[in-house]
């Protein structure tokens, strides 16, 4: 998972006469121990607000070259496609690794290396993907058809892979030529463009990852506008401008480089004092005043993706590995992961904690997606007197403890103390375990936790947010759920391919993830993207990437 939570509104808030939320805030500021004495009370509805999603160049003059610095709120994984399971290895890879397909501002799927959209077989088995022809790879390897037969080979055969279940049920990967590439399937896979608009379909240099004196992830060589420097762990990445990309012509910058910075008061500051020109993730406390200040710009668009808790029901071997027994009431009964979810206000929290900026979310499929229903669409019960009878029903202790590991960001801890107040009345004991953001990555993965609160950027395709977490063995399942009728529901939508008949499957899938709760949702975040005036070029979508490839320093006011 990715994309840790945000942030609480400005200390002594706006608001007049809120009482239990304005004690709620101050309690969550005080201490972790503090438990909530009365349901919260929703405050108004959250404004529309309309998506920017670029600075364009257009009318801009621009000034060739140039060093640009982006400041990153948390340290990206290792640099490899394959393995990588972090939103900040892609912004990184953004700019290094081009992908088969890409999505554009409005949510469409367009070519990237691929010159059109795949020809699907009328029975759904047979995919023909046309490649480019002009492309070179940084080493200066030519890009062709048999580069992305061994691209999507690695993610399909190697150890630790977690792209192997995006790309649903392959039977073989071949050459037709140099420019174009034909997958077979066992049964017919509806996601599979989508998923090459993701890592999956980020192009590897054969020449690259036939070199087994170095891992690919610490020297990545991909076709893209720039490519690996090299890293200073937990300090920066830097890439440069790639003189053999196919499309040079449109790069202007000379470097870019990620600065990780996890505070995002800290990101602000720098961004105000010139230190940084692009700064992602900024807090919904800082951004207001932000907005108002001179030379400062913020992009800002809805998330496909969604902040949770992901609950430990079988993840004893590690993500993807056979299921085991956890034999504690939360991960044996699914009446109390239900009552931990009829314990959460996800309004009243959202609107407390984000100021107005975020959205709850009552499923891992976004209101705006194609496939939305209203199955999906519709929040699980807030009753707290209830969630207390289904705990004494199931004959647990109440209040019951819950031991739960989070990022220890300022912005990610304001948000698990509110929710540590809050379910309170429905009879929880929380604790709150501060985990360094990259190491929480790891203990996911290892299922060294009871619960875990954190999020996933989102995917255009819904089976990239439902399938890679709740099917048997899927690559991010860290919760280790398994049940065959979620697998059967899971298997039908990606097969199916009318989009009516997979949003009614979708829908079923998010009836029994409610009814079991392995992930309990919570809230959608708004990407939030501060940038100097002196920068145009930058994009933010939806997959809450920000998109500095074209990007350059343009001259004040023109």
């Amino acid at each position: 998972m990715q994309h840790p939570p945000h942030l609480l509104p400005h200390a002594g808030g706006r608001r007049r006469g809120l009482g239990r939320l304005a004690s709620l805030a101050a309690v969550v500021l005080v201490a972790l121990g503090t438990s909530a004495c009365q349901p919260i009370q929703p405050l108004q509805e959250a404004p529309d607000r309309a998506d920017i999603t670029s600075v364009p160049l257009e009318g801009r003059t621009i000034i060739e070259g140039g060093d640009l610095v982006m400041a990153l709120s948390a340290e990206p994984d290792r640099l490899d496609p394959t393995t990588s399971s972090s939103l900040y290895t892609r912004y990184v890879m953004q700019t290094m690794c081009q992908k088969l397909y890409d999505i554009d501002a409005d949510g469409a799927i367009v070519p990237q290396l691929a010159t059109a959209l795949p020809e699907v077989s009328a029975d759904g088995l047979t995919v023909v993907i046309p490649v480019r022809t002009d492309a070179t790879f940084a080493d200066g390897t030519p890009f062709n058809a048999e580069a992305v037969r061994t691209t999507l080979d690695r993610a399909l055969t190697m150890k630790g892979s977690v792209r192997k279940g995006e790309l649903g049920p392959i039977s073989a990967v071949e050459t037709v030529d140099g420019s174009h590439v034909k997958i077979t399937y066992k049964t017919p896979f509806a996601p599979l463009t989508a998923a090459l608009a993701d890592r999956a379909g980020m192009m590897l240099s054969p020449t690259a990852l036939a070199d087994t004196s170095k891992a690919f992830g610490d020297h990545p060589v991909c076709v893209g506008p720039f490519k690996f420097v090299n890293r200073v762990p937990q300090t920066s990445i830097k890439v440069e401008r790639d003189p053999l990309y196919y499309d040079a012509g449109n790069v202007h910058l000379d470097t870019i480089t990620y600065r990780i910075m996890t505070d995002s008061n800290i990101r602000a500051a720098n961004l105000r004092s010139g230190d940084v020109d692009v700064a992602d993730s900024i807090s919904p406390q800082d951004v207001d005043p932000l907005m108002q200040e001179k030379g400062v710009g913020v992009l800002q668009v809805g998330s496909l993706g969604y902040q949770g808790l992901t609950v430990n029901v079988g993840n004893v071997n590690g993500t993807g590995k056979p299921v085991g027994t956890i034999d504690t009431p939360l991960a044996q009964q699914a009446a109390v992961r239900k009552a931990l979810s009829m314990a959460v206000d996800r309004k009243a929290l959202v609107n407390t904690v984000f100021n107005n900026w975020y959205q709850p979310a009552c499923s891992p499929i976004p209101p705006s997606s194609h496939f939305a229903s209203e199955l999906s669409n519709a929040c699980p019960e807030y009753d707290p007197a209830a969630a207390k009878k289904l705990l004494a029903d199931a004959g647990v202790p109440v209040p019951y403890p819950i031991q739960m590991k989070v990022s220890n960001s300022p912005d990610a801890l304001r948000y698990a103390q509110a929710l540590q107040a809050a379910i309170a009345d429905g009879g929880f004991a929380l604790t709150v375990n501060p985990v360094e953001y990259a190491t929480l990555l790891d203990v996911q993965t290892r299922g060294d936790f009871e619960m875990i609160q954190l999020g996933w950027s989102g995917r255009i395709d819904p089976d990239g947010n439902l399938t890679r977490f709740l099917s048997t063995g899927a690559g991010n399942n860290d919760s280790g759920y398994s049940t065959p009728a979620m697998d059967k529901l899971l298997k039908s939508a990606a097969q199916t391919i009318d989009p009516a008949e997979r949003a009614a499957l979708y829908g079923q899938v998010v009836e029994q993830v409610q009814a079991d709760n392995p992930v309990i949702y919570l809230y959608r975040v708004r990407s939030l993207t501060a940038y100097s005036t002196a920068v145009a070029g930058i994009q933010t979508f939806a997959d809450g990437v920000v998109h500095l490839s074209n990007a350059a320093f343009v001259e004040a006011g023109k």
